[in-house]
């Protein structure tokens, strides 16, 4: 691909959030495909929203993400990369953004998921919404997508170096035995019989962490299944959480290695919700900071675009 002085437009995306209370409602909706949602889940989310300061995170974090990327990026003085956030759930909608993204006039665009493992129920999802916005507007720039980094090198040693000072939550003599518990968001089974590479992607990242957590106890469960008739992958956290306390576990660090930055399923589910429940069994459980706009995480998503423009032979 030859160079020009066109930029490198790098797309982030991620699902979005309801940048206040009033807006959980449409966001649901269209969370849901265009399904109402019954009022009392409206009210119950708005509750957890409420919970965690009465918006999402997510938006103003990843915008955050874009902007430190760029200048990451551009560090050398080139001023060749241009970073854009889209979210497939609310403003602003990975539409709009391609919009301005074509405005600019890239010489190619690389599309970034906000999720290190692949599924074609996350990340093939927000590739569809760009495909369907490129269709809508004849649109022919040259696209591709960042795959799988569910083990990179440098996600892996960020992660692990959140878990170690996790761990310092407990008493001293406590955390050579603190079970390290990792979580991701649960999709529904059906995937298994897609073959979805989701639960190994998972699994890959787990593996990758625990190789350097010595000894230290370790499990997994999924966490935040959805509200459908719809079997979900398993086993639970709450589950996992009750074996843990009959097997006469006391302190329980959460890792969500399935998340990059806080939201609701992190900031409730996780630190209000599950710690409730640990605490009724008799756990302490703590959770581990996640990457957000971390200097280890920006390094991480720089070091990934490399790799994936060194594959395409795009001139830096």
């Amino acid at each position: 691909m030859p160079s020009t002085s066109q930029p490198i437009a790098v797309l982030l995306m991620a699902m979005g959030g309801p940048d206040c209370l009033e807006n959980v409602e449409p966001f649901l909706l269209d969370v849901r495909g265009g399904r109402p949602t019954p009022p009392e889940l409206v009210a119950e989310i708005q509750a957890r929203y409420r919970a965690t300061g009465g918006k999402s995170p997510a938006v103003g974090m990843t915008m955050s993400v874009a902007k430190k990327l760029e200048a990451r990026l551009n560090e050398s003085g080139s001023g060749r990369y241009r970073a854009y956030a889209g979210f497939r759930h609310w403003h602003p909608f990975i539409k709009d953004v391609l919009t301005q993204v074509l405005r600019d006039d890239p010489e190619h665009i690389v599309g970034l998921c906000m999720a290190p493992q692949q599924s074609s129920l996350s990340t093939g999802a927000y590739q569809k919404k760009v495909e369907e916005a490129q269709a809508f507007m004849n649109d022919h720039h040259s696209i591709s997508y960042v795959g799988s980094w569910n083990r990179h090198p440098k996600l892996i040693a960020a992660i692990v170096d959140n878990i170690q000072q996790g761990l310092n939550k407990f008493p001293p003599a406590a955390r050579p035995n603190v079970t390290v518990l990792f979580t991701a968001h649960s999709v529904p089974e059906r995937i298994v019989a897609m073959n979805d590479p989701y639960p190994d992607e998972v699994k890959g990242t787990v593996a990758a962490v625990t190789a350097f957590l010595g000894g230290q106890p370790a499990a997994f469960a999924y966490q935040s299944q959805g509200r459908s008739s719809e079997q979900w992958l398993g086993p639970t956290v709450e589950a996992t959480i009750d074996q843990l306390a009959c097997a006469g576990q006391r302190h329980v660090l959460v890792a969500p290695i399935g998340f990059l930055c806080d939201h609701v399923e992190t900031l409730y589910d996780i630190d209000i919700e599950l710690k409730q429940l640990a605490s009724g069994r008799g756990i302490q459980l703590e959770r581990i900071a996640m990457l957000n706009d971390s200097s280890a995480f920006i390094e991480t998503l720089a070091d990934v675009l490399a790799a994936h423009e060194s594959s395409l032979s795009i001139p830096s």
